[in-house]
């Protein structure tokens, strides 16, 4: 039997995937399928949006993919999660739209690259729990305090699809845009090739100010408060092999 012709464009993997049966990949068993690509024009630039099926979490994460990335190396990309009160409606207790927006315009005047939009609303907790999560702020705990008063992790989020997304898409390897060195950490572990990290800091507001901070104290992220008037480094260089600069705090 002849080998299926590779993947040229994004309607070839709805193709490639439309009749597609496994009993997936890892110790998860976890089967990721492209079930549609659909071109969309947005005031970032021109995107085409992939939707993806997979058998673990029956949710409907998609991609928004700029420029040829199909069988790639060193492509820019995005892991952003749900916020339904960040990206929404314009909630100022965390930097989440900013995110997205800021990850789109960059990948657009990159040139190519992937936004993966993941749904894991509240870092992995849900809708509702992060509004209990919420309230548990208002009472003077911080973000990392309030998700364990409520009996979960810091950060409940698991990258596992998402990596299997990215092997879907072809990219042999990725410039992954993040002040998280836990994606870094996870994208690997399910065998991706970060060959490179780009720093994603916005400036803060004085709603979300400490809402950062935590995430640099407490959770190891890579977002430095020393010393700075803002947070905006969207022009420092693509940090290759390493997570950061010798002496960058975190």
């Amino acid at each position: 039997m002849n080998a299926p012709t590779p993947a040229r464009t994004l309607h070839d993997l709805v193709e490639r995937d439309r009749d597609h049966a496994c009993e997936g990949l890892g110790s998860q068993r976890i089967c990721v399928r492209v079930v549609a690509v659909a071109d969309l024009p947005s005031r970032f630039g021109g995107y085409k949006i992939v939707a993806f099926a997979n058998n673990r979490d029956d949710k409907e994460h998609v991609a928004m993919v700029h420029g040829d990335v199909i069988g790639a190396s060193d492509v820019p990309v995005r892991l952003h999660s749900e916020c339904l009160t960040g990206d929404v409606m314009g909630s100022l207790r965390c930097d989440c739209r900013d995110q997205l927006e800021a990850a789109l315009r960059r990948l657009a005047a990159l040139g190519r690259g992937v936004l993966f939009y993941l749904r894991q609303e509240g870092r992995g907790i849900g809708l509702i729990n992060k509004v209990k999560a919420y309230a548990l702020q208002d009472q003077g705990l911080d973000t990392v305090d309030a998700n364990l008063a409520l009996g979960f992790r810091d950060d409940e989020r698991d990258y596992a699809i998402a990596a299997h997304m990215i092997q879907s898409l072809g990219l042999r390897s990725i410039r992954l845009m993040t002040n998280n060195p836990d994606k870094i950490a996870q994208l690997r572990a399910h065998g991706i090739e970060v060959s490179g990290r780009l720093p994603h800091v916005l400036p803060p507001n004085p709603h979300n100010r400490f809402y950062l901070e935590t995430k640099a104290t407490r959770s190891g992220h890579y977002i430095d408060f020393a010393g700075k008037p803002h947070l905006d480094e969207q022009s420092d260089p693509v940090l290759v092999e390493g997570m950061g600069e010798p002496g960058e705090r975190r």
